[in-house]
């Protein structure tokens, strides 16, 4: 099991966001819950477990794990006793064959060293109707920060292969599209992306919460569960997996057992 500890990268309850990170939060786990309801559901890197205590209250049974050891003893802290929580390997996943009905793996699946074993355990754990949700940050996106400690990014094509190869089909959605920005919005994306180039983005949630107060202004709180309409939603749409996909900030991923 990785001894990695991702708690200085991961956004929990408190944590100072922008309004743009809080929509792509419910975001995230309103289009996860249209697969959830009453469905036996597995999160693989819950963090605190904020979205899936969110989706937990649809699924008929739920289930989380993350490999940091702080992040489930605060999830606890803050869950149900009712809901099982665990610490996990993502490549050793402690569940039966096909015992999950949903599986989701929410901007983490860049920490996984070894992410093909990590697919194929979701094929082996999901029921043969079952499917898996996946969602990255979009490393085509101009404005593409890599998080420290990451290992690789994957485009939605690169994707597709993989999942292609352990098993699934899937289908590729893009979300919070670049597309008519504002002139403020352009200066800042330069400014982020010079700051890129010079290595001058904050490795902490501390530090890039205070960058982002310096350029973005007002900040609201972390949510410690995500709420129904806590902020609008846009539901993902549709893109082409055999092509660059420049035009959103966000990809998800939804594959089924072929």
């Amino acid at each position: 099991m990785s001894v990695l500890d991702y708690s200085a990268v991961t956004e929990k309850a408190g944590d100072r966001v922008t309004q743009e990170a809080l929509s792509m939060l419910y975001a995230r786990y309103r289009f996860a819950s249209e697969f959830s309801r009453g469905k036996r559901l597995l999160e693989v890197a819950c963090g605190e477990g904020i979205g899936l205590r969110y989706l937990a209250q649809q699924a008929g049974h739920a289930i989380g794990g993350d490999v940091t050891a702080e992040l489930i003893d605060s999830a606890r802290r803050l869950s149900p006793r009712t809901l099982p929580l665990l610490r996990l390997s993502a490549d050793a996943l402690p569940l039966g064959t096909a015992t999950r009905d949903v599986v989701v793996c929410y901007e983490a699946m860049y920490y996984i060293e070894r992410f093909p074993s990590f697919l194929q355990e979701c094929r082996r754990v999901l029921t043969p109707q079952g499917v898996l949700l996946l969602c990255t940050v979009n490393p085509e996106w101009l404005d593409f920060n890599p998080s420290p400690h990451s290992r690789r990014y994957y485009s939605a094509h690169q994707l597709s292969v993989l999942l292609q190869e352990a098993g699934f089909q899937s289908e590729s959605f893009g979300a919070f599209s670049t597309a008519k920005a504002s002139a403020r919005a352009l200066c800042l994306s330069w400014l982020k992306r010079v700051a890129v180039k010079w290595h001058l983005i904050p490795s902490t949630m501390d530090g890039k919460q205070l960058l982002k107060r310096l350029f973005l202004g007002h900040l609201v709180p972390f949510p410690s569960t995500v709420q129904e309409g806590m902020a609008a939603y846009t539901a993902p749409q549709p893109v082409p997996s055999d092509r660059p996909v420049d035009g959103y900030k966000v990809l998800f991923m939804v594959a089924r057992p072929a």
